[in-house]
């Protein structure tokens, strides 16, 4: 697996699990009523790892030779929680899958 797709997934499982962290504090925050601790901690976590999932995305489609489609569910990818694993697994099958020469 080349290092721009492996990176890739490394970042798309960390992105979903800040997600869950910062749901997680949300909850903690806004139902719970307990404080805000959780949301100060994920949310610059989160912020980041979103960062580094917009590029991972763009690293990845540049070495992968994405289509600007693809490229762009990537990215769309990276706003609904936990759908960049969703995308990450669908690209890892894709690049799995034998090309007819």
């Amino acid at each position: 697996m080349p290092t721009a797709l492996r990176l890739f997934r490394y970042v798309a499982i960390a992105e979903a699990c800040s997600w869950a962290g910062l749901l997680i504090g949300m909850f903690f925050k806004y139902i719970a009523d307990t404080g805000d601790l959780g949301v100060k901690i994920f949310g610059p976590v989160h912020g980041a790892m979103f960062v580094l999932y917009v590029a991972g995305v763009l690293a990845a489609a540049r070495v992968e030779r994405w289509s600007p489609g693809v490229v762009v569910l990537g990215l769309a990818c990276s706003v609904p929680p936990f759908t960049s694993l969703w995308f990450e697994r669908r690209m890892l099958a894709r690049h799995r899958e034998p090309v007819a020469a």
